[in-house]
């Protein structure tokens, strides 16, 4: 299907029935469909369009990765629907998919008759005016999905006008001349459908029961499990809803925090034929882990010049720098201090903040999303996470499957990802040849049972390691070798003080995982701690 700028618009295509529409719809009493409506009598469908309609409408605002979805579709073309391949496994799948094909054409036939009975002065009974209103819905996001796509890749669509709007805002007067919705809301809301449905397939790789559930999850983070109640009002509310991604490490939570925060609802402005902000460019994300305390809450909430040492001048933070459809993603959020949490529990609370070494109230209009690899519940049982702060927090929770839960139930899964780290990686040209030699080393070396403790993120280290060097080193024999060579090194006396201690420090926090009570074990404070971990022996010593 063609960009909308190089095709005629809906009533050239389809002149002769629209144009007996509008003669129709043009009676007195404006809201036609809705005013002149009949609650008994003939109506303007046929019983089989009816239940066609009815299972549209539902799929209109199905979410997509339940099997609700496959259900409305079977319902939908009785014994046209095509059977298997239901889990899409790419963004495209859904252009290759026949029975999206078959549904698009049918929801065609069907406005075309419909219009074409208004105009002879046949009444739609109430049920019917509703029906036929998610019909034209489902019609124009098929007539304009590729066009929104086209804005996805180009990045910036508040800077680059939506030119095609004009054209889809004639097809939708001229379909529903007295309603539904105004233009511009739904123009937004069909972008930001195709952008969630994009960021989710792109993000989360797989087709096992548990990355479709994960999917699925990800969908009601954005729109609510009622998308007709979010399309009323819960898309103005969803930016104060905090969303927290639990998971082991490895496991993609970022990549969870960027579909949720790259597909946020944006208003389109017709006078200026441009979206309010540019999505591409409102994600940011920041890890806790790597950062001393101060470091954080200056990347947080800015600082004054002179708040402390090295601040030699003001400077915004990122709550303060973050648009209000932007989103602030703070991962490993388990290790953050106490006294910091309680400052982003007010941020939540009040959705407001202060600069280091300023007193004046800043506020944050944004999105907060949070991820910790962290069992909460026992760290708040230990004193180090504070319930309040929790439970501000887990308004929305996720939690991502270890790659182990995705290949149980479908062990194909690890072929589907190998191969898309290898074009990731090598390139389309060698993706086939890299993913069949990095199954070979797999199956001879490590075999099926391997239980991948760094989740994809190690598959994909397995993945490089073979490309490179025709092999893998297994995290358990890496965390071997590096421990081996700090008790050599201690033994044979070769490492001074400062080395001894930054080495038993990351030895120490890589059991633990924790800056606090490796403190308490080795009586040191827990920013000395943080100051002496070595990352690239902490890497070695877990693998």
């Amino acid at each position: 299907m063609g960009r909308a700028s190089e095709r005629p618009p809906y009533s050239a295509r389809n002149f002769s029935y629209l144009q007996l529409w509008r003669r129709a719809s043009d009676l007195p009493g404006g809201h036609w469909l809705r005013t002149h409506c009949t609650v008994n009598g003939v109506g303007i469908l046929t019983s089989d369009e009816r239940t066609f309609a009815r299972a549209v409408s539902r799929l209109t605002y199905a979410n997509p990765f339940l099997p609700e979805r496959i259900e409305c579709e079977r319902e939908a073309l009785g014994s046209d629907f095509v059977e298997g391949g239901t889990l899409w496994e790419s963004p495209d799948e859904p252009e290759r998919s026949p029975n999206v094909r078959k549904l698009r054409e049918r929801t065609d036939a069907v406005a075309r008759q419909v219009t074409g009975r208004l105009a002879n002065g046949v009444r739609p009974t109430s049920e019917e005016a509703g029906l036929y209103e998610d019909l034209v819905l489902f019609l124009l996001f098929a007539l304009y999905e590729d066009d929104f796509y086209a804005l996805i890749h180009e990045g910036r669509p508040a800077s680059s006008p939506a030119a095609f709007y004009r054209t889809f805002a004639r097809d939708l007067q001229e379909l529903l001349p007295h309603g539904p919705p105004e233009g511009p809301h739904l123009f937004a809301g069909f972008f930001q459908i195709r952008r969630a449905f994009h960021y989710i397939f792109r993000n989360i790789l797989g087709a096992s029961a548990a990355i479709v559930r994960l999917r699925a999850t990800v969908w009601q983070s954005i729109f609510t499990h009622d998308m007709r109640r979010y399309r009323r009002s819960l898309y103005q509310h969803m930016g104060d809803i905090a969303t927290l991604v639990s998971g082991p490490s490895g496991t993609g939570k970022e990549l969870v925090a960027r579909a949720i925060g790259l597909a946020r609802y944006i208003p389109f402005d017709p006078d200026r034929q441009a979206f309010a902000e540019d999505f591409a460019g409102s994600f940011y994300p920041l890890n806790l882990s790597a950062l001393s305390p101060t470091l954080i809450e200056s990347e947080l909430f800015g600082h004054r010049r002179g708040a402390f040492t090295g601040a030699l001048q003001d400077r915004a933070g990122w709550f303060e720098v973050c648009p209000p459809l932007g989103t602030v993603f703070l991962d490993e959020i388990g290790e953050v201090d106490t006294a910091i949490q309680v400052k982003l529990l007010r941020v939540l609370q009040s959705r407001t903040f202060q600069r280091l070494g300023d007193t004046k109230d800043r506020q944050f209009r944004g999105k907060i999303i949070a991820a910790t690899n962290r069992d909460l519940a026992v760290e708040i049982q230990a004193g180090r996470f504070r319930q309040d702060f929790y439970y501000r927090l887990c308004s929305d929770l996720i939690f991502t499957p270890s790659l182990t839960e995705q290949l149980r139930d479908h062990p194909g899964e690890r072929r589907t990802l190998v191969l898309s780290i290898a074009r990731r990686v090598a390139g389309d040209a060698e993706a086939e040849p890299v993913a069949d030699e990095t199954e070979r080393w797999i199956e001879a070396h490590l075999g099926t049972a391997y239980p991948w403790p760094g989740n994809v993120r190690e598959l994909e280290q397995c993945v490089r390691n073979v490309m490179i060097r025709g092999s893998y080193a297994p995290a358990r024999a890496a965390a071997r070798d590096a421990r081996a060579r700090l008790l050599e090194s201690v033994g044979s006396g070769a490492l001074s003080a400062e080395d001894l201690l930054r080495r038993y420090c990351t030895l120490v926090y890589a059991q633990t995982g924790s800056y606090q009570e490796t403190g308490r074990r080795l009586g040191l404070d827990r920013r000395t701690v943080r100051e002496k971990v070595d990352a690239t022996l902490l890497a070695e010593l877990r693998g």
